[in-house]
């Protein structure tokens, strides 16, 4: 039993994870399971067993937290119950392999007093890889799990990227702590980090100006009903209903796909709805899907019907006009499906419908509706802060993020995707509007605080007023390229020092 121990520990550290993130916004689990895995790492004593711990410690960490996944693999993909779990370990485990290898460098490369110094850029690295290869899955990076912790105001200075940085750093601190029984050092590294955050939280970043008056439609349409013909109607009266109680905003946003029509075969439902926008003064921002029966090609898109500025005297809106959104981070499976000719005849769940997009752009122009200047994110984009931070401009007045988490039921899975938005407006210091077919749908201002929310699976319209602002953050102008530069600096400082001590052994 005490051969299995450390990886009983660092399972259970991982499966904690899930409590520091949203709903459950337990964030001082991060830390306490991180040191508890940080420590295994330290007392192990071969390669081998530190890249079992950082995968067992990532299996306990993605499969309880992404969990959510299952749902919609289960619910929906058609697939027996052994199949969807199955799918849902493989998934886990391929996760688990950016953990593993960090730990495994750790022990190669790395002595346990300089732990706090290159664990963290190693880390930081992996997480990097998470996020591009496979075309990406940044969910749950450990930063998001301290957006309202006293570490909070790096975020602004560093993103969440940068706070995980610091955060490993901390850990590995109080890890070492824990083997030698000196704690100043890890003391000094917490407390001067915490005390800088509680500093840097106090600083106004960016000045807000006037509010703007938006207004957003929540459908609450099941996801069993989205692509049934028969329901198309109904879907659009839908949201027409709806809209009728929020025509007095600035701009109205609407959800991912809410119009369940391609754009082609939709246009006398948008040609009225863009005429009804221009007479109320006023612009609609919707999801919708786009073919081209020529070309063979599709897009997950978002456009704007009725006035793009707010001297328009009619609705601006053309079939194929420029002002629209195309999503370019494609969810595998659920949008183009890899090996397509070999895995769609296996089960329902690789040949969902509207599952072989093409890709828009990684930057494209903002939307422009009503005067106000909007980079979007459709779904899981707004979890890339590097193409939602491409997509900012000088005169971007907010972010908007529309989604569809049906697929997700009564999981977690919602809350953490609106825990992501937040900190997308909190690092970036710029207000998010987060509209979702059956919630959790709000209104984010540039502090990364909610000013308004829908309640899940309720149909309804709500309103409320975001402010612009002026400014940006650090952030915002540098990105990850501090980041970036301190690990480059700290991967030569590393490189000399094993040059030194390869050079005193040969003498």
């Amino acid at each position: 039993m005490r051969k299995w121990l450390p990886l009983v520990l660092v399972l259970l550290a991982g499966t904690s994870l899930t409590m520091a993130y949203a709903p459950f916004d337990l964030w001082l689990i991060t830390p306490v399971a991180l040191v508890v895995a940080l420590r295994q790492l330290l007392l192990t004593d071969t390669l081998k067993k530190a890249f079992w711990l950082g995968w067992t410690f990532g299996l306990g960490w993605f499969g309880a937290g992404v969990s959510w996944v299952h749902v919609s693999i289960a619910d929906f993909g058609g697939m027996p119950l052994i199949a969807s779990v199955l799918m849902m370990f493989l998934l886990s485990a391929y996760l688990a392999l950016f953990p593993a290898i960090s730990f495994y460098l750790a022990k190669r490369f790395v002595k346990p007093a300089l732990l706090p110094l290159l664990l963290p850029a190693i880390w930081f690295s992996a997480e990097w890889l998470r996020s591009w290869f496979l075309s990406g899955f940044p969910w749950l990076s450990l930063g998001y799990s301290q957006l309202d912790s006293p570490l909070a105001g790096w975020l602004p200075v560093i993103g969440e990227t940068g706070l995980t940085w610091l955060l490993i750093a901390i850990v590995s601190s109080l890890a070492c702590a824990t083997v030698t029984k000196r704690f100043l050092q890890a003391i000094v590294v917490t407390g001067t980090l915490t005390i800088a955050a509680l500093l840097l939280n106090t600083v106004n970043w960016v000045e807000p100006s006037e509010p703007v008056s938006i207004g957003m439609a929540q459908g609450n349409i099941a996801q069993s009903l989205r692509w049934v013909p028969e329901q198309d109607a109904p879907t659009m009266n839908t949201y027409r209903a709806l809209t009728d109680l929020i025509w007095d905003n600035d701009i109205i946003i609407w959800p991912e796909a809410a119009i369940p029509k391609l754009e082609m075969l939709a246009q006398d439902f948008i040609i009225e709805m863009n005429d009804e926008a221009s007479r109320h003064n006023t612009a609609i921002i919707t999801g919708i899907v786009n073919y081209n029966f020529e070309s063979q090609e599709a897009w997950n898109n978002l456009i704007v019907l009725g006035n793009a500025r707010p001297d328009d005297n009619q609705g601006q809106y053309r079939y194929f006009h420029g002002n629209r959104y195309a999503k370019h981070h494609l969810l595998p499976i659920g949008e183009f499906v890899p090996f397509e000719d070999l895995l769609r005849p296996l089960a329902p769940l690789f040949d969902l419908p509207m599952s072989s997009f093409n890709r828009g752009e990684f930057q494209q122009p903002n939307l422009l509706a009503n005067g106000l200047h909007l980079a979007p994110a459709i779904c899981f984009e707004i979890a890339f802060p590097r193409q939602v931070r491409a997509n900012l401009y000088a005169n971007t007045d907010f972010i908007i993020t529309v989604s569809n988490d049906a697929w997700f039921g009564r999981s977690h899975g919602p809350a953490q995707h609106l825990q992501i938005a937040r900190m997308r407006a909190k690092e970036l210091g710029i207000g998010v509007i987060r509209s979702t077919n059956n919630g959790i749908s709000a209104f984010i201002d540039h502090q990364g605080k909610v000013v308004a929310q829908l309640p899940q699976f309720e149909t309804a319209a709500l309103s409320a007023r975001l402010p612009t602002v002026s400014g940006s953050t650090p952030y915002r102008r540098w990105g990850d390229f501090p980041m970036w530069m301190l690990t480059a600096l700290l991967g030569v400082v590393f490189l000399i020092i094993k040059l030194r001590e390869r050079g005193s052994q040969t003498h």
